[in-house]
């Protein structure tokens, strides 16, 4: 019988340098959109009031939990009966996030009447603050969750080979790092403020090194914030375009002798224009139709 514990130790030694050395794999292969999805959920979860950056962050994190616990039994059901459809899924993913990064271009792009933002966000009433809140969460949840595809299918094709229990565990294991991780980031990047204002207060002297570097992290949190929104921008239609060049043969002929990374963000920008202005002109046909 102890030869028998023993021997199922060993068993589980054996799974775990397994499970380490699969891991290490497709945490390189994720390493690049795990750091697009820092840089658009930072966007995302930046913008809101001081007081609700940790809860309106924590509740995002929520849904980032509840779209990989959605995600990845689809993805072991899809992969072993339905591998077509995974390709689907990603491209109707592809749209979206490529909708989403020429929709920040064009607003940057051309005029429209937005006005000053904190100016508007000052003349809300607190239920229009919570519902306007409401709706940014659940784009930054709805992002998250194309994002998160992508993250899981990628991590599973790393280990397709393997047993379907190596996979639940090494695929599980990046969901997590996806979350924690990118999140856990995110957190500090938002309160960096919050952090230098208390090494201001830290001791009544004017000109210390915490005041310094106090005042250096306030200062240079909103840039932070407006280089992450770029970043994040950017990120996103190379996502979206990395989705159609290895996904349809098509469209990887036509960027093929373009270096890899600005093949991707052509493909990007191009769909993204493309569903952008499909919906624009789908909104404006259904106000003329309306009126009548």
């Amino acid at each position: 019988m102890a030869s028998g514990f023993f021997a199922l130790l060993d068993d589980i030694a054996a799974l775990m340098d397994d499970v380490s050395v699969m891991s290490k794999v497709a945490a390189k292969k994720t390493a690049g959109i795990l750091g697009d999805d820092l840089a658009v959920n930072a966007e995302k979860a930046s913008g809101f009031m001081s007081s609700r950056e940790l809860p309106v962050l924590w509740s995002i994190t929520k849904g980032s939990f509840l779209n990989k616990l959605i995600i990845l039994p689809i993805a072991f059901l899809l992969s072993a009966f339905l591998p077509i459809a995974i390709t689907v899924i990603l491209l109707i993913g592809g749209l979206y996030l490529a909708y989403e990064g020429a929709e920040k271009i064009y607003e940057f792009l051309v005029p429209h009447a937005h006005g000053d933002e904190e100016e508007a966000l000052q003349d809300l009433s607190k239920e229009e603050l919570m519902s306007l809140e409401k709706e940014r969460v659940k784009s930054a949840i709805l992002t998250d969750f194309i994002l998160s595809i992508e993250i899981v299918i990628i991590a599973l094709g790393t280990v397709a080979q393997e047993t379907l229990t190596m996979q639940i565990i090494v695929v599980s294991i990046i969901a997590l790092i996806a979350t924690v991780g990118v999140y856990g980031i995110v957190a500090l990047l938002v309160r960096m403020d919050e952090f230098g204002l208390k090494l201001i207060d830290l001791n009544e002297r004017d000109d210390s090194f915490s005041d310094k570097i106090g005042r250096f992290l306030v200062a240079a949190l909103p840039k932070i914030i407006k280089g992450l929104s770029v970043i994040g921008t950017i990120a996103l239609l190379l996502v979206s375009g990395g989705l159609f060049v290895h996904n349809v043969e098509f469209v990887h002929h036509l960027v093929e002798s373009f270096p890899s990374i600005l093949g991707e963000f052509v493909v990007g920008l191009v769909v993204g224009f493309v569903v952008l202005f499909i919906i624009i002109g789908i909104k404006k046909a259904w106000k003329l139709i309306s009126k009548k």
